[in-house]
């Protein structure tokens, strides 16, 4: 996976990490229980006098009179789509010059996007993209050719580079979503679920519709948890500033911690409620929790696909 010199500039900065974040990801696969754990392809080697005959790649042998085995094979036909919440609300936290690699939801979400790109690619599965805010803004049908590999993550980059726009109108979106997408689908969620619709009806329509569609469907409620779930904030006054209404208010965090919590928590459990109801994972993603929390539940969930 390591890149020639004159590959280098052929390369995007999300399509390095990418490539950085899977390459260590399966590193570790390989030293955990999950080695037989297929992410690799059609990975030969020599076959053993004594082995199971089961593997071996007759076609092969009949090009080379050389008997191989397949130790993972996986040539499916897998189209995954996946869904970017790009909404003001998804660049919080603010980029802040002395913690660099602290990074907001849009960046979190847009690199383990990027590495299942890159896992996808690998598998040579069909890849596409939606990028939706206060309207669906990138749509693409799912491909597997490497020039459409690129478009995927220059429109990510072009994503975290954006200061995100309007409220999050998912349930909007995720409606367009399960009519465009090719039906029987792996649809991938990325948004912090802060929607912008009176109540949860409308949402919870949108995810049921993806499943009426024969989708199976991830959600990874991406979130900053010390900040957003446990309202970690010191006892002293504060102006909170909504970042997609623009709505300020001053208060005292100690004064409405408890309610706050109280109401996350209420809408947390609805939330997966409604997913388990719906055949849906749902997946709390930490941005300050790293990637593998993401890369292991998708290939979990590909491994009961095929």
């Amino acid at each position: 996976m390591a890149l020639n010199p004159q590959e280098y500039n052929q390369v995007s900065h999300l399509e390095l990490i990418a490539r950085q974040v899977v390459e260590g990801f399966i590193t570790g696969l390989h030293k955990s229980p999950f080695h037989g754990f297929s992410v690799e392809f059609a990975e030969h080697r020599i076959y053993n006098t004594g082995e199971p005959t089961r593997h071996i790649d007759w076609k092969l042998f009949g090009r080379t009179d050389k008997l191989f085995t397949k130790r993972y094979e996986e040539e499916t036909n897998l189209r995954c789509q996946l869904v970017v919440d790009n909404s003001a609300s998804m660049h919080f936290p603010e980029f802040n010059k002395k913690l660099p690699d602290v990074l907001n939801k849009i960046t979190f979400s847009s690199h383990c996007a990027a590495a299942i790109i890159q896992l996808l690619k690998m598998q040579r599965d069909a890849a596409g993209l939606s990028i939706f805010s206060d309207k669906l803004e990138v749509s693409t049908a799912a491909r597997s050719s490497s020039v459409h590999h690129k478009l995927l993550l220059h429109k990510l980059e072009e994503a975290i580079a954006s200061k995100g726009s309007g409220t999050t109108a998912l349930a909007q979106a995720l409606h367009q979503i399960a009519e465009k997408v090719h039906r029987r689908s792996l649809v991938i969620i990325f948004s912090d679920m802060f929607e912008n619709a009176a109540d949860g009806k409308e949402l919870f329509s949108a995810l049921q519709h993806l499943r009426y569609n024969k989708h199976e469907v991830i959600l990874f409620h991406v979130v900053d948890k010390r900040l957003e779930l446990d309202f970690n904030f010191e006892n002293r006054p504060y102006q909170f500033v909504d970042i997609e209404s623009g709505q300020e208010v001053k208060v005292h965090a100690a004064t409405v911690r408890e309610a706050y919590l109280k109401n996350m928590d209420a809408y947390r459990k609805e939330l997966m409620l409604k997913c388990a109801q719906y055949r849906i994972d749902f997946i709390e993603a930490d941005v300050n929790k790293g990637y593998k929390q993401v890369l292991m539940p998708y290939l979990m969930k590909r491994g009961k696909m095929f």
